[in-house]
């Protein structure tokens, strides 16, 4: 089977939650997802996308699951076709202070608020958003299961790589553009080298500078 045929039957598959909501005469439908809730630096991401069923978009899937050049290109289709989308970001200092989990709601809950029309149910990727109004289905792996979810995986990890590659500018010695903040032994050891910045996590890495210091 050709790829765009697999990409096609994958769309129909993927279908499946948006269209009960659709027959529960739910008519937005947002899918919801994050990106980046593991790294050691940067924000976390999440985003919210109403697709437009009378313009499918082909391709989507699991932002992990697919390249970084057809991120890209499915990031352009989204923005474009869809209904609505917003992305809103939890920075460190937010992540410290409230934990990874509630600042990865509070992203969320504000992108599904900052859509305009706005969404009147609610497809998540393995969370609740105790915050809202809207009806919600949560699904497990949701990014694989549901075509709108998927788009907002794309929206977040796009937005958020692109956001590290700005501070790979800004601090070229972490090597950002390459791990996007994430855990790798590229980054540890420009941590045990360099130390913190003001976009490093200190919750994810409070032995870090005691490490630091006996190294030394």
């Amino acid at each position: 089977m050709k790829r765009r045929e697999q990409e096609i039957l994958r769309y129909q598959q993927m279908l499946e939650f948006e269209q009960q909501a659709l027959e529960q005469g739910y008519l937005m439908i947002a899918g919801v997802d994050e990106a980046g809730r593991g790294p050691l630096a940067g924000p976390v991401a999440a985003a919210a996308c109403i697709l437009d069923p009378s313009k499918p978009i082909y391709g989507l899937n699991d932002s992990k699951k697919l390249s970084a050049a057809r991120r890209d290109q499915l990031y352009e289709e989204i923005i474009k076709n869809s209904l609505a989308y917003a992305v809103c970001m939890s920075y460190p200092d937010e992540i410290d202070s409230i934990n990874i989990l509630q600042a990865t709601k509070k992203a969320m809950t504000e992108a599904v608020n900052s859509l305009e029309p706005a969404a009147d149910y609610l497809l998540l990727d393995a969370i609740k958003l105790e915050q809202l109004n809207q009806p919600a289905l949560s699904l497990v792996k949701g990014d694989a299961r549901s075509v709108s979810i998927a788009a907002a995986s794309i929206l977040a990890k796009v937005t958020r790589d692109r956001m590290m590659l700005k501070y790979d500018q800004d601090y070229p010695q972490y090597g950002f553009a390459a791990h996007k903040g994430y855990g790798t032994q590229q980054h540890y050891t420009a941590l045990l080298e360099y130390g913190l910045t003001p976009i490093h996590r200190l919750s994810f890495l409070k032995n870090l500078e005691e490490k630091r210091r006996d190294d030394r």
